[in-house]
């Protein structure tokens, strides 16, 4: 492709040094196409948070340059931001069947499907954004229909390759489109973006087709209940569950509410093949003998609130886990999820029940990742044979191997560009280099409210959980600024009151003292009334008791 005077801008708003949040934007002078938009679960020090979406400060400050947003594939890391997005930028949304069926029912909950514009694609569908145009390629995921995406730019092509592995047996049929990704590295591909989630792991990524014997086999030997935990959006998984139950002659039934919202919507779409009367009502499975029954469950990461969590804990409405019940966990901790999972697995045993578990059981491997290890990282990188490399999705160490991966291939080590969200790469006459940075960060989800807790809040959130909290109550007088009732001091989480009646009539004694003396002094501003009693309450339940409680001094003059 022949030089040219335009400029290319690639940059991640999410997705790179962290698990999840994908979304990654390619900018071509006045033209912007957006990759992605994810959430991220909260990390443990986001006390409360529901969700973490990317921040799109950029996006909506450059509105009217962007030109839509393609999803590579309906995983909550690249899906599960899109509907808070859309409410700030309304674009064209271009997805394949099943992606686009997903994103759907977010939409319709956000009450935002019939406001926004949506485009099938497939992966022979090519699209015009500006000066931009995509193309796209099969690969593939622990999810059906996801795709690689090539941006042809007036400066040279542009490759996403979104979640992918090299499954050389996948369950439906479909590989990977190697003879098309061999084809645009033959045209010259200026610049790869490439998914380094198992960049740390050497050899190749198992075929889902194996789990499948794995789960089979376990079937055959269970003579009680099984109980299948796995990540809701696996659709080859779940219908190998399927495939087993109808071959052992058991029942299944589905608990967890983004496990059958993805059934549903898979069968519609016809990625799910499931015969009338497999799947039943959760009521009925108590009625059934327990060797014919499978409970298809969320939980697999040891959420909390999720279905398996509460079976473990006795706490689920419909479904308790019996001695003798089999459990197959078809999943592996996502990173900081380790000790969750280990605590359900722990409560799980404590019951009886027998727990198949952490990738390799008796009956061999019942899970596989959904993507690829080194050696296929190596293959994508020689079948695309980019000039310049950009490893995304994935903490900063995977992306650091995979850069070293890059290297092993030939790709200069000055050619590879390793990046926090918000730096920029600019590409422009055919030499990259970094460029200016742009505003990136997370936006938190707490119930309904998006963006309104920030740093000062978690703080606070903070303080209570670790030390509690003590409010103070006095009554001033307004002409002459006595006490006319109180200190009244009211303990959450700080100490139990009633056996520290003597540290809190001492803070009593501390509170009136400092009040006087603020009298004595004429200080009569409020915010210098309270912060003198926050400083000399503070330090004396310090030297009592090595806590330091948020204090929430109230003056009220009457």
């Amino acid at each position: 492709m022949a030089k040219s005077k335009h400029s290319v801008l690639i940059f991640a708003l999410g997705g790179v040094g962290e698990i999840g949040k994908n979304m990654y934007v390619v900018q071509c002078d006045d033209d912007i196409v957006v990759i992605d938009a994810g959430l991220k679960f909260p990390e443990e020090e986001m006390l409360g948070i529901d969700m973490v979406i990317p921040d799109i400060t950029y996006l909506e400050e450059h509105r009217d340059k962007v030109r839509g947003i393609i999803i590579t594939h309906g995983h909550e890391d690249h899906i599960g931001g899109l509907s808070y997005v859309l409410k700030h930028l309304n674009v064209p949304v271009y997805a394949t069947k099943l992606t686009m069926g997903l994103i759907e029912a977010k939409l319709k909950e956000a009450g935002i499907l019939a406001d926004t514009k949506r485009v099938l694609i497939n992966s022979d569908s090519e699209i015009v954004l500006g000066k931009m145009k995509a193309t796209f390629f099969r690969v593939n995921h622990s999810i059906p229909d996801s795709v690689g995406v090539c941006l042809e730019t007036p400066e040279g092509y542009i490759v996403h390759t979104g979640d992918f592995k090299f499954d050389q047996t996948p369950v439906n049929n479909q590989q990977a489109d190697l003879a098309k990704m061999a084809m645009i590295g033959e045209r010259g591909v200026l610049c790869l973006l490439s998914d380094s989630t198992n960049a740390e792991r050497p050899g190749f990524t198992g075929s889902e087709r194996a789990v499948g014997v794995a789960i089979k086999d376990v079937f055959s030997k269970a003579r009680g209940r099984i109980i299948v935990s796995t990540f809701a959006s696996n659709v080859h998984r779940i219908q190998q569950v399927v495939d087993a139950a109808i071959q052992f002659n058991r029942k299944i039934t589905v608990v967890g509410r983004s496990m059958q919202n993805v059934i549903a919507i898979s069968k519609d779409l016809g990625y799910l093949n499931v015969p009338e009367g497999v799947f039943v009502e959760t009521d009925e499975v108590n009625k059934l003998p327990a060797d014919q029954v499978v409970i298809l469950s969320t939980g697999s990461q040891g959420e909390p609130m999720s279905a398996l969590t509460r079976m473990a804990r006795s706490a689920h409405r419909k479904i308790d886990i019996l001695p003798g019940d089999t459990v197959v966990i078809a999943a592996t901790p996502i990173p900081g999820n380790e000790k969750y999972v280990a605590r359900t697995i722990d409560q799980l045993y404590r019951i009886g029940a027998e727990v198949i578990y952490g990738g390799h059981g008796p009956s061999g491997t019942v899970h596989v990742s959904g993507h690829g290890s080194q050696e296929e990282l190596r293959l994508m990188l020689n079948l695309m044979k980019p000039k310049y490399f950009i490893p995304i999705h994935g903490e900063y160490r995977m992306l650091r191997m995979h850069g070293i991966l890059a290297e092993q291939v030939g790709v200069p080590r000055e050619n590879i560009f390793l990046l926090d969200n918000g730096d920029t790469v600019e590409i422009s006459g055919g030499k990259a280099r970094y460029g200016p940075k742009v505003h990136a960060g997370n936006v938190l989800i707490d119930g309904l409210g998006v963006g309104d807790v920030g740093n000062i809040v978690l703080r606070d959130r903070k303080l209570l959980s670790q030390d509690g909290i003590l409010v103070v109550v006095v009554t001033l007088s307004k002409q002459n600024g006595t006490i006319l009732s109180g200190p009244d001091i009211i303990s959450r989480g700080f100490v139990y009151v009633r056996e520290s009646e003597e540290l809190l009539d001492e803070a009593n004694r501390i509170v009136t003292q400092t009040l006087v003396k603020c009298m004595e002094e004429n200080v009569n501003e409020w915010s210098s009334l309270k912060n003198n009693v926050k400083e000399a309450l503070g330090r004396f339940l310090y030297d009592q008791t090595r806590r330091r409680p948020m204090i929430l001094p109230i003056i009220m003059e009457v």
